[in-house]
């Protein structure tokens, strides 16, 4: 089904483009582009300039009234709207008229809390993944790739678009880089780093989620003095600061989140609490799976006005977009769920716009905005019909297909981008090995399991073959390691974890992909499994590796950082696919096939409490409680 999917959904060529550093546009340029570009703008709105395209005859969506304008022309000059108004009343010409009546126009889609790395796809490539589904730009949640990066970060994102890409980021830097003082990656942002940030280039519109809430409401927490550095440095430059609300649900602590200066959450589960944070100012950010149970709740709530809400992605592969959708799947999903189109239109674009103070570039059809202009042939059930983007045309239907079709730049990815994976040496079996205390025939293991949230994790008895403590798939009991990646000292921390793992004898999964530091983390049956998907991982500079029964049967390679890969969308997304397949035809604990949620589940930010990381100076289990500091062995 995917592979169909993928066929008529992106078809684009591609030209070269310098080197990533060479021609990066400082904010300087930036400013000195926008006078430029404005002037223009005056004298086509005047008529004294001819434009470049006229979209005639939509019915377009005012982001500022919430309403309908029948039959208007959008006048566009290069990448900017210079004029929007009734048809053909303004007096200049251009040099094409495309005729769009009878469809709707409504601005193209902004993603208020994305993070880009989870697609798999190089910003370019996600270009052509996400514009056919009308999303023009993004607010990047930038911790994935600065964790791996450090002070390139910003320098990484903006590098398609000054090659010639029409989809427009603006980072949001990541507050957890790293996630706690318990981890150490290839980043660290502070007061310094944050304030640099913010003072080279205008694209940098927020400090991205602020994850360790124990670091922020906790003065004696080792953490505080770095998170509020960050949020010091952001006030003073007038930046956003936007929140990671998981598990705060309580009034005092909703009460709390909000006094800190968090303006935002994405992580709202329930429509009580999500009502009680956006009656405390907290701009929301609403996922697809928070959407059905949210909006009818705020609407049977009497909340009329709706410009404090979002709606958004947050993470979502290749393969999942080429089958849901992207931005266009997150609107039709809040019409089904109750939310008036003309709302779910405005939390696709202008709300947030207006929350990240972009929304003079964003957001709307309006003068000087970017010509991002979504035409839909059926408003209720966001039927895409063409998406403009730049003032461009980016995907249209054709041939019974809907296809992007501006080129790629072809982006020559500099080492600091290819070369990131410093595990320092091949890992073995015996990397792996949890050795018993002396003459030991059982032992007592804390048995973690995927998104534990509690105070107390679970323990149970292991047998002891050998002096070494096995798993017990039987029981539901697989290892789990996480492999450091960054300091070049090939360090492994490992432990045992319940309900999750494969079935199928000396079989073993491993991904660079581990949310939000991205390690390597590993889970198996068998050592030395372990060992050859680790460093097939590894070898590949990041990825994906499947094995099964001793064998590699699947690999997904993102060399870029680990997390990404610059192929095409269709090259990408069958790799995906053909992981889920292998996985499909191996025996996993619980059923289900392969266990993609675990990219999410080494998770040290709230809720999260025990969590196994990479070792470290005074723990070398890795296992620890993130909100505390304490420590404790694997096995006893």
């Amino acid at each position: 089904m995917i592979k169909t999917v993928i066929r008529s959904f992106v078809t684009a060529l591609c030209f070269a483009a310098p080197l990533l550093a060479a021609e990066a546009t400082s904010k300087t340029n930036r400013s000195e582009k926008e006078v430029a570009i404005r002037q223009e703008l005056i004298q086509v709105a005047l008529a004294r300039k001819n434009a470049d395209l006229i979209i005639r005859g939509a019915t377009v969506l005012n982001a500022f009234t919430a309403t309908w304008m029948a039959d208007q022309d959008i006048v566009i000059l290069k990448d900017r709207i210079a004029w929007v108004g009734p048809r053909e009343q303004w007096s200049g010409e251009a040099t094409e008229v495309v005729d769009a009546s009878g469809l709707w126009a409504v601005p193209g889609f902004g993603e208020s809390h994305k993070h880009i790395e989870s697609s798999y796809l190089t910003p370019e490539y996600e270009a052509a993944l996400v514009i056919p589904g009308g999303n023009t730009w993004t607010v990047e949640g930038s911790h994935e790739l600065s964790n791996v990066v450090g002070m390139k970060n910003v320098e990484f994102w903006l590098a398609a678009e000054d090659a010639g890409s029409p989809l427009k980021i603006f980072p949001a830097i990541g507050s957890a880089t790293p996630p706690t003082v318990y981890e150490k990656a290839g980043g660290y942002y502070g007061y310094e780093e944050m304030l640099t940030f913010l003072k080279e280039d205008s694209r940098v519109v927020a400090l991205g989620e602020v994850m360790d809430w124990p670091a922020v409401s906790n003065p004696d927490a080792e953490g505080n003095e770095r998170i509020w550095g960050m949020m010091r440095a952001s006030w003073e430059q007038r930046a956003v600061i936007e929140g990671h609300g998981a598990g705060l649900t309580t009034l005092n602590d909703i009460n709390a989140f909000v006094a800190a200066g968090l303006s935002s959450d994405h992580e709202v589960r329930g429509a009580e609490e999500g009502i009680d944070k956006l009656m405390r100012g907290v701009f929301l950010e609403i996922r697809a799976d928070t959407a059905r149970l949210f909006f009818p709740k705020l609407i049977e709530a009497g909340i009329k006005d709706w410009s404090n809400i979002s709606i958004t992605t947050d993470d979502r592969n290749v393969s999942a977009t080429l089958a849901l959708g992207a931005m266009d799947y997150n609107v039709r999903n809040a019409i089904k769920a109750g939310a008036p189109p003309e709302q779910a239109f405005l939390m696709a674009s202008y709300n947030t716009a207006r929350h990240f103070n972009i929304d003079h570039l964003v957001g709307a059809i309006a003068p000087g905005r970017y010509a991002d202009v979504v035409l839909l042939s059926d408003v209720n059930d966001v039927k895409i019909d063409r998406v403009y983007a730049n003032g461009q045309l980016a995907a249209h239907a054709e041939n019974g297909s809907f296809s992007y079709v501006l080129p790629i730049p072809q982006i020559d990815y500099p080492e600091w981008a290819r070369n990131t994976m410093n595990v320092g040496k091949r890992v073995a079996a015996a990397d792996f090995l949890i050795a018993a205390p002396k003459d030991a025939k059982t032992v007592t293991a804390a048995l973690m399991e995927p998104f534990f949230f509690f105070d107390r994790f679970p323990t149970g008895e292991l047998p002891v073959v050998d002096g070494l403590v096995h798993s017990d798939p039987s029981q539901g009991v697989s290892k789990v390691a996480v492999v450091d990646r960054y300091a070049g000292t090939g360090q492994v921390s490992k432990m045992f974890w319940k309900n999750v793992g494969p079935l199928t004898p000396r079989s073993a999964v491993a991904s660079s992909q581990m949310h939000d530091i991205h390690n390597i983390w590993v889970l198996g049956n068998d050592d030395e499994a372990m060992a050859i998907a680790a460093n097939t991982v590894a070898d590949m500079q990041g990825g994906w590796a499947l094995v099964s029964e001793g064998e590699v049967v699947a690999t997904v390679s993102l060399d870029i950082a680990g997390l990404m890969s610059a192929r095409p969308v269709a090259e990408v997304a069958e790799e995906v696919e053909a992981l889920h397949l292998a996985a499909d035809r191996m025996e996993w604990i619980g059923g289900g096939g392969l266990p993609e949620r675990m990219i999410f589940a080494f998770l040290t930010a709230s809720p999260w409490k025990w969590q196994l990381v990479a070792p470290y100076e005074g723990n070398p289990s890795g296992f620890v409680n993130v909100t505390t500091g304490e420590t404790h062995p694997v096995i006893w």
